[in-house]
């Protein structure tokens, strides 16, 4: 097996435990295929964005796990190693290991006898001078297996000292090969550093802060059951309109308009008049009755318009306007009426009542039902509103370094998740892929969204914190049960997928969930309509 690269660099890795390799060196794959959510887990969405990263992040738990038997197999030594452990930022200790002349010699023996058997034509048991085979192999090519054999040898020894602590996958060897085979060409010993990142430890300011959490709740007017369910009926019953044009009338509220629409805006000096493209549309339908969709006073200022007709008029953007770029900024608008149109209903009575929604035979059972959706919505609505809320208060009460592996994965999964979303809604070419999934990509990506990564992580390690200091519990029969649906959706839908690793993550959104509810039990929440 080969264990690291001779090839000149300023780091090299181990290649059975690094899994967060620098940004600089992050790939992602040239295909991606959507993997199926857990859609049979009666949870919030809320905990599946928490809880939906690779890398479990009950980080406590899992840093403590046995490490693999096939990675730290620890072979007796003759003499013990010099190990010296520094504390660097980011939940990261870097371990500076001398293996002593000893122990190099040791392994410098066992390679010379591997070397031996290897020897053509010779026959079983004959001894051969150490020398003939150092010629025969070279002096380079067995200093080199001899630095290898050592690493192997005396990995497992040195790491034991944050065996527990460590996160399996995060280890990294600093020094690079050619430094360590200068220093035993030079001492017959080896020096090496090695850095590892640990599990966080998460610090309550002030001290569980979260047993007394009060939060506020601002929901929107948009989620009250009532409005929207007439709103939806409304949507429905314009459905079933026939469009017909206007003749001998300029616009009114309830017609439909197609507009082409131009803006400009002009320097305070009066100097330049620069055209606005954002603010700007051509062959827009407008909804007179949607009013709350388009710029305040635009509706206002178009009534009475007829097809063929030309308005000009100003109007600003307001400082709450969705798109950034266009807040607070005033405009002079060009609107060409291209065709006016009204909605030619059908009365509302129970004849349309299937139409407006299958399987309802009269107009109160079509509101009954539509009512009875939207307080089902709403109730949703509210209870995200309730968990980022109180997610929200978490973050602002713990303190913790975050360890720059878990950052990476964490904001690796984010951006596949991301390409996923754009691959799902778009099919992107082999070359759009390549250029979204280079490291240049994803490094930027990572620096852009640092803010919201390290709060993922935070409110992760602030929700695996309080369940298992309430010492929260999750019945084995829930667990197995959840994880049997999951698998059962993956086969359904023809998909590989790893057991273990299903449990890991159905575990944590079923934890997730118990923590909230736990919270939403306990806080002091306040819900304000906006």
């Amino acid at each position: 097996m080969e264990l690291c690269s001779s090839a000149p660099s300023t780091s090299f890795y181990f290649k059975s435990f690094v899994i967060s390799p620098p940004v600089s060196s992050i790939s992602l794959p040239y295909s991606f295929k959507p993997i199926k959510q857990f859609n049979s887990l009666k949870t919030s969405h809320t905990c599946h964005q928490l809880f939906h990263s690779s890398r479990k992040l009950s980080v406590c738990a899992r840093a403590s796990a046995p490490p693999d038997d096939d990675v730290f197999v620890k072979d007796p030594l003759p003499a013990d190693l010099y190990v010296e452990e520094i504390k660097e930022p980011n939940c990261r200790i870097r371990l500076s290991i001398e293996v002593p002349r000893v122990v190099c010699d040791d392994c410098y023996k066992m390679i010379i006898k591997e070397f031996t058997k290897r020897l053509p034509g010779l026959p079983q048991g004959m001894e051969v001078p150490e020398e003939v085979i150092v010629s025969y192999i070279g002096k380079d090519g067995v200093r080199k297996a001899t630095v290898e054999a050592i690493l192997k040898k005396t990995l497992p020894h040195a790491m034991s000292s944050v065996e527990g602590r460590a996160f399996e996958d995060s280890m990294r060897i600093t020094t690079t090969f050619s430094e360590m085979e200068k220093t035993y060409a030079s001492l017959n010993i080896i020096r090496y550093d090695v850095v590892v990142d640990v599990a966080p430890e998460v610090k309550w300011v002030p001290e569980d802060g979260y047993k007394n959490l009060k939060a506020v709740v601002e929901l929107d007017s948009e989620i009250d059951a009532k409005t929207t369910a007439e709103r939806e009926l409304k949507r429905r019953y314009k459905t079933l309109s026939t469009m017909r044009l206007v003749k001998n009338r300029g616009l009114q509220v309830g017609d439909v308009a197609v507009l082409d629409i131009s803006a400009t805006t002009v320097e305070q000096d009066g100097s330049e008049v620069k055209d606005v493209p954002a603010a700007g549309s051509k062959g827009f339908q407008l909804d007179t009755e949607d009013g709350d969709t388009v710029l305040p006073g635009f509706i206002d200022s178009i009534i009475g318009i007829q097809g063929g007709e030309t308005r000009s008029f100003p109007l600003a953007f307001p400082d709450s306007w969705k798109q950034e770029d266009l807040r607070g900024l005033p405009c002079q608008f060009t609107v060409e009426c291209r065709e006016l149109l009204y909605r030619d209903l059908p009365e509302m009575n129970d004849d349309i009542a299937d139409k407006l929604l299958p399987g309802c035979t009269t107009i109160e059972q079509v509101k009954k039902s539509l009512l009875e959706k939207c307080i089902e919505l709403e109730q949703t609505a509210k209870d995200q509103a309730t968990d980022n809320a109180i997610l929200d208060q978490l973050t602002k009460m713990i303190q913790v370094e975050i360890p720059q592996s878990l950052f990476e994965e964490q904001g690796r999964q984010l951006y596949t998740d991301k390409l996923l979303q754009i691959q799902a809604n778009m099919k992107l070419n082999e070359e759009q892929i390549e250029a979204l999934s280079s490291p240049k990509a994803v490094s930027e990506y990572l620096e852009d969204q640092r803010e919201n990564i390290e709060n993922i992580i935070r409110q992760s390690l602030a929700v695996a914190d309080i369940f298992k200091r309430e010492n929260l519990q999750l019945s084995i029969d829930e667990l197995l049960k959840e994880v049997e649906n999951s698998v059962a959706e993956f086969k359904k839908y023809e998909q590989e997928y790893d057991e273990e690793s299903i449990q890991a993550q159905v575990q944590e959104i079923l934890e997730g969930a118990k923590v909230l509810k736990w919270l939403r039990e306990h806080a002091d929440i306040q819900y304000v309509t906006n």
